[in-house]
């Protein structure tokens, strides 16, 4: 089982390299990534089903919206309800 450290760096990882595509880029835990445009709404569904194939978990469509996975603490968060 992965740990809450474990998810959030492979998620900044996958963030960083795969959607905003700056691997330096100094992202914050409390960032707002849709909101402030480092990435757009239509990428978590990106990260659903990255959090689906890296930790076993589905997160349904109601949840990957803006208001509940705007910074990569709400979408550990998110995660984390799932993996525990």
């Amino acid at each position: 089982m992965p740990t809450e450290a474990d998810v959030r760096a492979q998620l900044r990882q996958f963030i960083l390299t795969d959607l905003i595509r700056d691997p330096s880029f100094p992202l914050r835990n409390d960032e707002q990534i849709i909101t402030d445009g480092l990435i757009d709404s239509f990428a978590l569904a990106q990260i659903g089903v990255f959090a689906e194939q890296a930790f076993g978990v589905y997160i349904p469509d109601p949840d990957l919206t803006v208001a509940k996975m705007d910074t990569l603490d709400l979408m550990v968060a998110r995660i984390m309800r799932d993996v525990m």
